[in-house]
This record gives C-alpha cells, structure tokens and sequence, in this order.
C-alpha cells in the first residue's frame, strides 16, 4: 500500500487540466482529441454526469460517496450499472488491489466499474498511468467540477513523480502497471 504524505496533500489542491462544468463541453474537447481512446472516470458524481451526458466511461472507480457524504440514490443507481468489480483501498492510500483491478478493467471488453470500499480519490495517479496514451481520465475538483486529464507522455511522468514521493512499497503497489 501507498499512503499520501501530509506534506503533499497541497500537491492536489490544484487541478492536474482543465476544469469543466458541463459534461457535454468536457466530452466534446475529448473526443476531438482520440476517438477510440478509453474513457476513465474517478468518483461518483463525475461517472453519474459523464453517463447521463451519454458517455458512459470505460472504466469507472466509485465508492458511493461524495464529499465523504454518501450520494443520494439516483446517483447510486445510475452508477452501479453493468460488470461491477470490487476492491478494498483505505483512504489517502493507494492498494496493490485497485491499481491491479484498474489494469484489469482497462483491458476487459466491456465497461467495468470499479466498486471501492473505503475511498477512490487518489485513483487519478494510478488512472493516467494505466491508460493508454490519447486516454482521457476525469476527476471531481470538489465545488469546481470535473477535471479533464488527457494522458500524455507528461501527464504520465507527472503522476510517476508525485507517486514517487508516497510512503510505501512503490514498486509492488505500482507492479501492474509495467511502467
């Protein structure tokens, strides 16, 4: 396991791209960049809008929570839908289990969500480094909107930075990513 160190918790406070308010204007600027690049979305309220918005994600990561709130139910039914896959991954922490389910899921042929107990919000790192470069991963930016990453050769050394200054095992956490 991977846990955030508290001297870096200011590393999140700034958005990793552009921030959207509308899921419709975030999916039009994707799709103009790769066509048959995956789509990943972490958290709850980010996959509900993308899939009302008519895109639903590739790969989705949730944990039933908004603002460690649990989300009201219409959110939680349109998002617990098709295979659903669950794992275990402690908050401010990042688990061999969700990095490995996250690889798994991105390689499945059919939309996978992954269900987390505990909490999904540094999923994002591990999300950019897993995806095949042109992929977009979407996050929540808490009271702003969502947040639209494409994956790149620099936003996958971004993240591999910041996760190098976690505390924990790196390299059998990070195994499955064969980066």
């Amino acid at each position: 396991m991977l846990t955030l160190p508290t001297d870096l918790r200011a590393a999140f406070k700034e958005p990793f791209g552009p921030v959207y308010t509308e899921a419709e204007a975030l999916l039009a600027d994707a799709s103009s960049e790769e066509t048959d690049a995956p789509l990943v979305a972490v958290g709850d309220v980010v996959t509900f809008h993308l899939r009302r918005a008519g895109r639903p994600p590739d790969v989705a990561i949730i944990d039933g929570k908004t603002k460690r709130e649990a989300v009201d139910e219409e959110i939680r039914r349109a998002i617990e839908t098709g295979r659903l896959v669950e794992v275990t991954n402690e908050p401010g922490t990042l688990s061999f289990d969700l990095v490995s389910a996250l690889v798994e899921a991105l390689d499945a042929e059919e939309p996978t969500t992954l269900l987390v107990t505990g909490e999904e919000d540094l999923a994002t790192l591990p999300a950019v480094l897993a995806a095949p470069l042109g992929s977009t991963v979407v996050y929540g930016q808490p009271d702003e909107g969502m947040v639209r990453v494409t994956v790149t050769e620099a936003a996958k050394t971004e993240m591999r930075d910041l996760l190098a200054q976690f505390d924990g095992d790196i390299e059998t956490v990070l195994s499955p990513l064969d980066t």
